[in-house]
């Protein structure tokens, strides 16, 4: 198996400081219902070394994002077994496969249709893992045409068919991105649309959901809303190079 350079000592300090910040922040938004003790932080590492991974996860970051399934693969392969995997990016229906033989896959946050849901359940069950993967429905919030997800008025159909006829899967919860305008709003009206279909599914069908939503610039403003789920990258780990401009450098 490949191994890993071990990070510098100041990639280190760097990623240590920068992760006990952020935490700090969680720490102070922790949830008042009773319902959900602490929001988890998942450190999405796109484009970020292998190296760089395991800085955080030496100073004890254990949940980690990835976008793209062939770079999450690789990276798996390499790293310590007890990091647990959050694939965030578009979930394609040939990559359900891929994504399955990942055994400390812990989550995919972009469930955008039931066909999607039985592809991945079927990839996880002849996988024969274990433990049903947990999985979030993304719903897109902001009626943008360039984004993924589920229409908010198509939710409940989605939940309930992945709740019926998935049971290879665990219904972690609700996710959205949100569009860059609702972001300079307060309050965000992407995260309370998400937090009104998490209460309405409560009510109507009796499942508690989870609320994966706020990244870097807006996390805390998502915590406030009642997120139990943020994937935050640059504020741990700077910020990222342009995909253009990793190909150019690793081309022969």
């Amino acid at each position: 198996m490949p191994t890993v350079e071990p990070p510098s000592a100041e990639c280190k300090s760097a990623v240590l400081q920068s992760l006990g910040e952020v935490n700090a922040t969680i720490q102070r938004s922790q949830q008042k219902d009773g319902v959900f003790a602490e929001a988890r932080l998942v450190a999405v590492s796109k484009y970020k070394s292998a190296t760089d991974i395991l800085a955080a996860y030496e100073a004890g970051q254990r949940h980690f994002g990835e976008n793209y399934v062939q770079e999450l693969c690789d990276k798996a392969a390499v790293l310590p077994a007890d990091i647990e995997w959050h694939f965030i990016g578009r979930l394609q229906s040939n990559k359900c496969k891929a994504l399955a033989a990942i055994p400390n896959l812990w989550a995919v946050e972009t469930i955008e249709s039931a066909e999607k849901a039985h592809r991945l359940n079927d990839a996880w069950h002849s996988a024969c893992n274990k433990r049903p993967l947990n999985v979030f429905v993304q719903v897109n919030t902001s009626g943008e045409a360039n984004k993924g997800g589920v229409e908010p008025q198509q939710v409940e159909n989605v939940v309930q068919d992945i709740i019926s006829s998935c049971p290879a899967l665990h219904l972690q919860g609700l996710m959205t991105i949100g569009s860059i305008a609702g972001s300079q709003k307060r309050p965000n009206p992407d995260f309370c649309t998400l937090a009104e279909l998490r209460k309405g599914l409560k009510q109507k069908i009796g499942v508690e959901l989870e609320l994966s939503m706020g990244m870097s610039d807006d996390f805390e403003h998502a915590l406030e809303l009642g997120a139990t789920n943020v994937r935050v990258g640059s504020k741990i780990f700077g910020a990222r190079p342009q995909k253009e401009s990793i190909a150019s450098a690793t081309a022969p």
